[in-house]
């Protein structure tokens, strides 16, 4: 159950866990944008681009799975330590990289140091959004305004990232700039760990693995939607839309290259930013503090059959025109920012109902289920995002895309009131 009223530690806990979060969110989304746009300069086609991510979103399932145990049994500060201290090394590990190796050398290698990454991303994110359920205040929809601020504040934050991730492979190269932040993140660990005060559950001893799988239908549900809504965002975001904008932009040079950088990054950005804007906005803007859970539920439902609208006329768009060509550049722009503000609504909802679903001594497994279902959506999304860009180019990518979120609002259709 959440606390009536917050108390000063649960408040101090609240701002420490944030800020480890932010700080985690920083370096996960510059990590990618350099990954991603290192990796097609040196010559790596969309399906390989993909393989570097792959075992990024199969770690991060199998954490989920293990996570939300491992915290109900030993506490959730400890998980979030962990998740900090295993980035940092993989940012380590990744800058001893050396291009002289063979493609599939490089490839094996980053998918593994991908995956530690992987790992670290969701021991900090089940940490942090379980905090929320146990910190915030029930009052005045408290717990809406609180998960909502921490993921949408945390997605502008990884928005920042990815501007940051392409700004620095533009102006010191791949191996100071993942050097560089290893050693920043450092920092904020030793200060986290320093200025973390009491507030956090340390966790039970008689917490038994079994307890991982729910029982709840909402709950099921709800992680079998977040996996075609995430999907859905991800068959496009991760490898097609950046490298259809490079094609674009990039006429070649080293100089274009650079120009390109910082182009793609900045969208990237803005739009992930934008996204958390309006996640962080959404209580506010479904009036949430007035409406009961039945209303949000009936809500989700809307949302995620308004979001499919969007990326259908993409797609029709896409299949009328010779890419790449200005015009559609254009229309792809102002369309996947009007994606991204519905897919926000969508996602702010999830992220509510999940911790409304659950009860305080069971939160860390079922949104550990829950984020294990998240991870297995982005993993679904990552491998259809090399793949149908190379088969079918823009057309195929965002129709799969519109298949994937029509699904995700069947399955929130089965949500009901608890």
């Amino acid at each position: 159950m959440t606390n009536a009223s917050v108390r000063p530690e649960g408040l101090s806990a609240y701002v420490a866990v944030t800020a480890a979060y932010w700080a985690f969110m920083l370096t996960d989304g510059a990590l990618r944008m350099l990954v991603l746009l290192h990796f097609h300069t040196l010559g790596f086609a969309p399906v390989q681009l993909a393989y570097l991510f792959v075992l990024y979103e199969v770690a991060g399932m199998v954490t989920n799975l293990c996570a939300g145990w491992i915290a109900a049994r030993f506490g959730l500060t400890p998980t979030l330590y962990a998740g900090l201290g295993i980035q940092i090394l993989a940012l380590i590990a990744l800058a001893q990289l050396d291009t002289n190796w063979a493609i599939g050398l490089s490839v094996v290698y980053v998918m593994i140091v991908q995956g530690a990454s992987g790992i670290a991303k969701d021991l900090a994110k089940m940490s942090s959004k379980s905090a929320v359920k146990l910190l915030a205040p029930s009052e005045g929809n408290g717990l809406f305004r609180w998960v909502a601020l921490l993921t949408g504040s945390k997605n502008a934050v990884k928005g920042f990232g990815f501007l940051l991730g392409a700004a620095l492979l533009a102006t010191f190269g791949f191996s100071s700039a993942v050097l560089g932040m290893a050693a920043i993140l450092a920092v904020i660990l030793v200060a986290v760990l320093i200025a973390m005060p009491p507030g956090l559950p340390k966790g039970r001893k008689g917490a038994k693995f079994s307890e991982v799988f729910s029982k709840s239908a909402n709950i099921n549900w709800l992680s079998v939607a977040r996996v075609f809504l995430f999907g859905a965002r991800d068959v496009w975001f991760v490898v097609g839309i950046p490298i259809y904008f490079f094609a674009v932009l990039s006429d070649g040079s080293e100089a274009g290259n650079r120009a390109a950088f910082f182009i793609i990054g900045t969208f990237m950005a803005v739009w992930v930013i934008l996204y958390g804007f309006v996640q962080a906005s959404a209580p506010r803007l479904l009036r949430a503090a007035k409406r009961p859970e039945s209303d949000l539920i009936k809500a989700a439902r809307k949302w995620a059959w308004l979001l499919t609208v969007v990326p259908a006329a993409l797609t029709a768009a896409a299949l009328v025109s010779e890419e790449p060509q200005l015009w559609l550049t254009i229309i792809l722009i102002s369309g996947l920012f009007v994606f991204g503000a519905i897919f926000a609504i969508n996602s702010a909802l999830h992220s509510y109902l999940i911790l409304a679903f659950t009860q305080a001594e069971r939160v860390t497994m079922d949104v550990g289920f829950y984020y294990m279902a998240n991870a297995g959506g982005r993993l679904l999304g990552t491998v259809l995002s090399g793949l149908t860009y190379q088969l079918g180019g823009l057309p195929l990518m965002l129709g799969t895309a519109t298949a994937m979120v029509t699904a995700a609002a069947i399955v929130t259709g089965f949500l009901r009131e608890e």
